[in-house]
């Protein structure tokens, strides 16, 4: 029985040891450097609100974190390019006018879901508005596109579930996210999605 003991304690005291060894940092995937210039096209959002533009925000934060000077062009939204450049789609074509346009060699394009509102309501007075907290189940995806041949070589997705609060309700089923601080009322789901992304664009850190 000690013998066995000894075994045991000998074990976690090793998973110890070698838990302990120093960390390095491993650098970031992808290099965006080598794919600059870099566009960026707002990110879709079907609902009302700020929340594609939010999450583009976040997203050229986070992807910038470590990668050091990296020169991006924020186009606008994507009715507003395809204007610009006299098409009604994105596609190969399009993605190869918006390289010349813009003087852009990549682009990254995005589209944020908000699925299945749960909502926390409390009823105040008024006529047919009602403003709520939410649980909501979120999706982000995002891709890169390179300008010269119109061909995706980056893709990401993240899933995330998580309560929100500025959400509005009009007519019993038209959701409205919107407010005066997005960090407070939505930072933590748009956060939890673009960290979650934006991955092979971060340092990492292991232990040796």
């Amino acid at each position: 029985m000690k013998y066995k003991l000894s075994l045991v304690l000998f074990a976690v005291l090793m998973i110890s040891v070698l838990g302990c060894g120093p960390k390095v940092m491993v650098p970031p995937r992808i290099d965006l450097t080598q794919h600059e210039i870099v566009g960026i096209i707002e990110f879709k959002c079907l609902n009302e609100g700020d929340l594609g533009s939010y999450a583009k925000k976040k997203f050229i934060e986070a992807i910038r974190r470590d990668q050091g000077m990296v020169r991006i062009v924020e186009l606008g939204n994507e009715g507003e390019v395809l204007k610009n450049i006299g098409s009604d789609r994105l596609d190969q074509d399009a993605f190869k006018v918006i390289g010349e346009k813009y003087a852009v060699s990549t682009i990254f394009v995005g589209e944020l879901l908000i699925s299945n509102v749960r909502p926390d309501i409390t009823i105040t007075p008024g006529l047919g508005y009602m403003s709520f907290a939410a649980e909501v189940d979120a999706k982000l995806d995002v891709m890169m596109v390179e300008i010269s041949s119109g061909a995706s070589i980056w893709s990401s997705s993240s899933n995330a579930t998580q309560q929100v609060g500025h959400v509005s309700i009009f007519g019993g089923e038209f959701f409205t996210f919107d407010a005066e601080d997005p960090d407070e009322a939505y930072g933590k789901l748009i956060n939890n999605l673009v960290e979650k992304a934006s991955k092979d664009f971060r340092a990492t850190w292991v232990r040796k």
